[in-house]
């Protein structure tokens, strides 16, 4: 009896299978709808992306589509959150398990950056490129947008502590003092205001070099974009860790 017992409190009741088949379901048609999506983002930019083409093209009414996305901008929205955080990931994928020098591992995060953007333009351009006209970003893109910059400031954090950054102070406008000192609250606790502006200096020049190169921006400028890259993000984490 006391076997028995224990045999029917240790058997759990049994999922159920239609609202498990149906949340796969609506998982997968997910997919394919922001899959159509990103195709029309690198055929014809943002603003073409239009739910009755992702409709026509999946085979579907419009009425369909429109029960996972109210609207492009929704669509929007959720390209822009998958592409957020696709590159912070990257970047911290560069970043997992790495405790060298505060160099090394700015150079490795900014190449886990370029890297993502290379294999993923239109997205990059989605979200670092020109704003799409007509669209308003929620709410619900802030937490995803931080995850690539807090890279940044944990790096700042541990350059800082290990003392590997320069902490020399220098004179600035009152207005950045009081921008540094809400960004310092908000990610970087004990990282003064002048490394805080040396580290947005560092990458602003990182997605800044990013944007020339996949806009076209160097074309028959520059012809190693590798080299280049390589030496001025150098240039740039001598500037981060040092004011020489």
């Amino acid at each position: 009896m006391h076997d028995m017992a224990v045999a029917e409190h240790s058997v759990a009741d049994p999922p159920n299978a239609s609202h498990t088949a149906r949340a796969r379901a609506r998982a997968e048609l997910t997919q394919e709808i922001k899959a159509v999506a990103r195709r029309q983002l690198a055929e014809s930019g943002a603003p073409s992306i239009s739910l009755r083409s992702v409709a026509r093209e999946l085979g579907m009414v419009s009425s369909a589509v429109y029960r996972y996305f109210p609207s492009r901008d929704d669509l929007l929205t959720a390209l822009i959150i998958d592409a957020y955080d696709a590159v912070g990931a990257a970047g911290e994928q560069a970043l997992a398990g790495s405790h060298s020098a505060v160099m090394s591992r700015w150079l490795r995060v900014a190449e886990a950056i370029r890297g993502w953007a290379k294999a993923n333009p239109h997205e990059y351009a989605l979200i670092y490129g020109s704003p799409v006209p007509g669209y308003r970003a929620p709410q619900d893109t802030i937490a995803p947008a931080a995850r690539v910059s807090l890279l940044l400031m944990r790096l700042l954090v541990d350059g800082v502590d290990s003392g590997e950054i320069d902490t020399t102070e220098e004179a600035m406008p009152r207005p950045v003092h009081a921008d540094l000192a809400q960004l310092r609250a908000l990610a970087a606790p004990g990282v003064p205001d002048v490394v805080l502006s040396r580290g947005l200096a560092a990458w602003a020049q990182l997605f800044g070099l990013i944007c020339l190169e996949l806009f076209g921006h160097l074309h028959n400028v520059v012809h190693d974009y590798d080299a280049m890259f390589r030496h001025q993000m150098r240039r740039a984490g001598q500037q981060l860790v040092s004011r020489g």
